[in-house]
């Protein structure tokens, strides 16, 4: 160990890393994690790269969130920086700051700064959003979206909320899994650690999601390599999902694809697809078709009991609603969210792993009460399960553990003297 020379350590650069929420650009936010120190020396540069996310913000039509949870010192140079930005941001959607430090959080309030909107948690700025979006009043003839672009809709305060909590929902693992890598590779922030994911989710295409949870659950390596003697695996011979040339590697397009398939196999107007979250036991939504907004927010919510995707799970076979108005496998509180937006019959089809567990759900809503699918529906959404679950079988054990592999080598690579995410770019 070297000697001390009895001068206090640099303060470690300001990062801010941005992302869009799953789903996105149709949820309308992009999330900028901030990460470092920010002193007066460093005010200015920060405020023209904090511009330059704001503009690409503006540009894509996202709503701009700002977590600032790991911000070290700022006070004065926050608050001047933030005036400065705000001002310049005159007529945009509001900034919305999010976990700020106490000293932060109490200067920018008592600032009262213009084009800000302020929340101690995540939580917080949820249910503040959701209030926001049921106060929302229809906009005259005289002053329409179409006249007032900049002014949100009822539409884009529900898809905010609905980010907010996707988001909510999300962070946990992507703590774990930050924590997981700085303990097991000795990184020295979590910084470090989230800038490899993110490169690791980029050059294979995982969604960032998907590839934490993996860090999560899967057993740690205990060599150079993470799975040691795993071989190349063909793609499965798929009856369904190999139509239209589909590339197995794509998860999005895959998961869209049997979303398709069963809505055209029930000639149904409306679905959605979710898949097993391993990381929390859970199911995510992951596609959806024709659902309208009140819907989704159920789904958002995460009540999965007294539903038929629920007990489609459970169970591990095909579950019908014929009547959505008195079948007593649902709650109160699904069967308003279905009748409020035109579902009168639903279907929920489990997709079986090899060994039998549920790794996800297809379901399909009706507007016609009685509606039951066909003998033959049902042996072709059988079929489209089955190649679900082999295709997501596939993907899992060669994408997905291709990413980890990766991932490993190249946090275990002998010249590495601390985090490298360049070399882990495509």
């Amino acid at each position: 160990m070297k000697p001390s020379s009895g001068r206090p350590a640099a303060p470690a650069s300001l990062v801010i890393e941005s992302s869009v929420v799953e789903g996105l650009p149709a949820e309308g936010a992009l999330l900028l994690r901030m990460t470092g120190s920010l002193d007066a020396h460093g005010a200015r540069a920060w405020s023209d790269e904090l511009r330059g996310h704001l503009h690409q913000a503006d540009r894509a039509g996202l709503r701009p969130v700002l977590d600032m949870a790991h911000v070290q010192l700022g006070g004065a140079a926050v608050l001047r920086t933030l005036s400065e930005t705000t001002r310049a941001r005159t007529g945009r959607p509001d900034l919305v700051i999010v976990r700020a430090r106490p000293g932060v959080r109490e200067a920018v309030h008592l600032a009262r700064l213009p084009g800000v909107q302020l929340y101690a948690t995540l939580d917080e700025a949820l249910r503040e959003l959701a209030r926001a979006a049921s106060r929302v009043e229809e906009l005259p003839a005289w002053r329409s979206q179409m006249a007032d672009p900049l002014r949100p809709s009822y539409e884009d305060l529900h898809k905010e909320v609905r980010a907010l909590r996707a988001r909510v929902r999300t962070a946990p693992v992507i703590g774990m899994a930050q924590g997981t890598l700085m303990v097991r590779y000795g990184l020295p922030d979590a910084g470090s650690a989230f800038r490899v994911l993110r490169d690791a989710s980029q050059r294979f295409n995982v969604p960032l999601r998907v590839l934490v949870s993996a860090v999560v659950v899967a057993r740690p390596p205990s060599g150079e390599a993470w799975f040691p003697g795993r071989r190349c695996l063909p793609v499965p011979q798929l009856r369904i999902l190999a139509r239209g040339g589909r590339d197995p590697r794509y998860r999005r397009q895959m998961i869209d694809a049997v979303l398709h398939e069963a809505l055209a196999i029930g000639k149904s107007p409306a679905g959605y697809v979710q898949l097993v979250d391993p990381a929390v036991n859970a199911l995510a939504l992951e596609t959806h078709h024709g659902c309208a907004d009140t819907f989704l927010d159920h789904l958002a919510r995460g009540r999965g009991e007294g539903t038929a995707d629920a007990a489609a799970r459970a169970r591990g076979r095909q579950v019908s609603v014929p009547d959505v108005a008195t079948d007593p496998l649902l709650s109160d509180e699904c069967r308003c969210a279905l009748l409020t937006t035109g579902a009168r019959a639903v279907q929920s089809i489990p997709v079986l792993s090899s060994a039998g567990s549920c790794t996800g759900v297809i379901s399909l809503h009706w507007a016609g009460a009685g509606h039951r699918p066909t003998a033959a529906q049902a042996e072709a959404f059988a079929l489209l399960a089955a190649d679900t679950a082999a295709w997501l079988s596939w993907y899992h054990r060669s994408v997905l553990l291709d990413a980890l592999e990766h991932l490993h080598r190249t946090l275990t690579r002998p010249s590495r003297t601390g985090p490298d995410p360049q070399g882990v770019r495509a």
